[in-house]
């Protein structure tokens, strides 16, 4: 059985909904466990559907679906992912 973890700590707006609805959303596309402990989405299953490549652009859906690609991006570790919130350049006159 392969785990993945996703630290979802610096996701912010609506934090325990958004973190809610990311774990329904993997649940539903990967088809495995998952686990929701806060700030750690954690991911337990097996096959092709849990490999760290197709967890990424799943998690990167799900920004895009709810409107926050411009505000997050989604970075990998040799273990894990983690969802990091962009630096904006704030280039005002």
């Amino acid at each position: 059985m392969v785990e993945m973890k996703v630290d979802v700590s610096e996701l912010k707006g609506d934090e325990t909904k958004l973190v809610e609805k990311l774990a329904d959303f993997l649940k539903d596309k990967t088809g495995g466990d998952v686990a929701n402990d806060g700030k750690i989405v954690t991911v337990k299953g097996e096959g092709e559907a849990l490999s760290k490549k197709y967890v990424r652009i799943i998690i990167k859906k799900f920004l895009h679906k709810h409107e926050l690609t411009e505000t997050f991006k989604v970075m990998g570790d040799a273990e894990s992912l983690k969802v990091k919130e962009r630096k904006l350049n704030e280039e005002e006159d």
